[in-house]
């Protein structure tokens, strides 16, 4: 397996930074949100909302990246950005900017749960990705489905109903067992095998669920990757079994250390677990 970062994770640090610190930590590739929206540098930064290490949906952002990469001597692991389902202009674009980024693959999302009723969005979802994979298919970069909250495909089997009929090197799924604290909750063991030849990419971060101070209903809270409902060492070795030798980017939204402290903490905890590739340049 190779270890990578998403760089959604380090609001407060720049691409430059980022780029930095995850060579420093050990990390083999990074994963770039890709944004429109504009960074405050005064305003406070945050994950969702003035994210600092955000590239603009531009070529000269995305070569920038590319060469923060290169000298490095990190990977480009891949482009996530915000392409609504049923939108293919976008999707091609996202394509065109991670051809130019020397990503392979972009990330995309299920239809919302606010869109309509469940089988009209199933439908529309596995039609949409059925010209993804055309898409795919001309332009050389691979879809990326990420199981996810608040939209049709939270869980494996949800996102195995929208990919089975397409092939897996053109549209595969991101496996999220993060997400699914939070909703889509299944056995990890279950979830790889519903996966199968489509699992192509892992995200990892933890969570737990705790209670609002007045009583009020229960809700997640995203945590260090070693203290959430999450087993991850188990996870780690479950996808080794399974033999699969793709990337795990890292994408912990807690905010108990400063980013760079994560990012080393995460590198050393998940490598005591788990056997990943060396970096580029020989670092561990």
């Amino acid at each position: 397996m190779r270890l990578g970062v998403c760089s959604a994770c380090l609001p407060e640090l720049t691409p430059d930074q980022a780029a930095e610190a995850a060579a420093e930590a050990g990390y083999a590739g990074i994963e770039w949100r890709v944004s429109a929206e504009a960074a405050d540098p005064q305003a406070p930064a945050h994950f969702l909302r003035n994210n600092r290490c955000t590239l603009r949906p531009e070529r000269d952002d995305v070569r920038r990246a590319r060469r923060l990469c290169d000298r490095a001597g990190l990977a480009v692991i891949g482009l996530n950005g915000s392409v609504r389902a049923g939108d293919l202009r976008g999707v091609e674009q996202l394509m065109g900017l991670a051809a130019e980024a020397g990503a392979p693959r972009i990330r995309l999302w299920a239809p919302s749960t606010a869109d309509g009723g469940f089988h009209e969005s199933l439908d529309r979802a596995v039609a949409f990705f059925g010209e993804v994979a055309a898409l795919a298919d001309r332009l050389g970069v691979q879809a990326l489905l990420e199981m996810h909250q608040r939209t049709i495909c939270p869980s494996a089997a949800l996102a195995k109903q929208v990919v089975a009929g397409l092939p897996a090197h053109l549209v595969g799924v991101i496996y999220d067992p993060g997400n699914t604290v939070v909703e889509g909750s299944e056995d990890p063991r279950l979830a790889l095998a519903i996966l199968g030849e489509h699992l192509a990419h892992v995200h990892l971060k933890n969570a737990a669920h705790e209670r609002a101070g007045d009583g009020g209903p229960w809700r997640h809270r995203w945590t260090p990757m070693d203290d959430g409902v999450l087993d991850v060492p188990a996870i780690l070795r479950l996808l080794d079994g399974a033999g699969y030798r793709g990337w795990v980017s890292v994408e912990d939204f807690s905010a108990e250390r400063p980013a760079r402290d994560t990012l080393a903490f995460d590198a050393a905890y998940l490598r005591g677990h788990a056997t990943f590739e060396p970096a580029a340049g020989g670092r561990p």
